[in-house]
């Protein structure tokens, strides 16, 4: 019997178990590999997708399945598959439609479960293949025939970002899909519903677990569902105003190691599960 059996960590990437040179420090791969060994689950929930989250999985090396696409799936990564997604609508077309007229500039990625479409190019698209790694598939978003995971617009434009935002919030159909900023460039369109929480919880019915014996901990507005699920949500000291709202606690930022510390934190009970 392990001291952590029937816990379950999950952590968001960037910002969070990431230093901002996108490495995990040492501390952190310790403690990490210290819960495990004591029976604890740990995973991460992040907004890539699997076919460019391989990194990331070898890096962090959870003991479960991890979720992806914002809480819209959850992938096995031994088996290499999914376990659980959501489509999207195709009704989301419209959505796009009305993005695509009213703000020119904005770039458009067509997310599916096995590969990206890049509609429309913009400045920070070039950017996006460059850190995913992923290749250049063009295809009008009108004619993909594939089950659509997410839409992602992209810009380092604030007030193109902004347009784009109350375009979508004001559209007849926004009660139908969930939006979510995931960086400062980037904004989502998701199956209704669908938010990190939503994977959370699919993992707490995967595995059987007690919500009682559950942490997340993360540090921007897309982790906001994630640690309203858990028992126990950490924010980052880093964290937006959004996560730490919804926070049960703050704790340190992400260069000073929050995982390690979140671990020792729950070994000598300051969260009180």
């Amino acid at each position: 019997m392990g001291k952590f059996d029937g816990y379950l960590i999950c952590t968001d990437l960037d910002g969070t178990l990431y230093t901002k040179e996108k490495k995990i420090s040492d501390e952190n791969r310790e403690a990490i590999e210290y819960f495990k060994r004591e029976g604890g689950l740990f995973t991460f929930i992040t907004g890539r997708m699997p076919y460019y989250s391989s990194d990331a999985y070898n890096n962090v090396k959870p003991n479960a399945p991890y979720g992806c696409v914002n809480g819209g799936a959850l992938f096995d990564g031994v088996k290499q598959e999914y376990i659980w997604k959501t489509d999207m609508p195709k009704e989301v077309i419209e959505l796009i439609g009305s993005v695509d007229v009213n703000v020119p500039d904005i770039g458009i990625q067509v997310c599916c479960f096995d590969k990206t479409y890049f509609s429309k190019e913009s400045d920070t698209t070039e950017w996006f293949r460059k850190v995913t790694d992923i290749p250049n598939l063009v295809c009008d978003y009108r004619k993909v025939s594939e089950p659509i995971a997410k839409i992602l617009f992209c810009t380092a434009k604030a007030d193109a970002m902004e347009n784009a935002e109350r375009v979508l919030h004001s559209h007849p159909l926004a009660d139908e899909f969930t939006f979510t900023r995931s960086s400062r460039t980037l904004y989502e369109i998701l199956p209704k519903d669908v938010n990190k929480g939503l994977a959370f919880s699919k993992l707490m019915e995967h595995f059987g677990i007690d919500k009682n014996k559950t942490l997340a901990i993360g540090d921007y507005d897309n982790d906001v569902g994630m640690l309203k699920a858990a028992k126990v949500g950490v924010a980052v000291a880093n964290a937006s105003e959004s996560a730490k709202c919804a926070a049960d606690f703050i704790t340190v930022s992400n260069e000073e190691s929050a995982i390690a510390r979140l671990i020792n934190d729950l070994e000598a009970g300051k969260y009180g599960i």
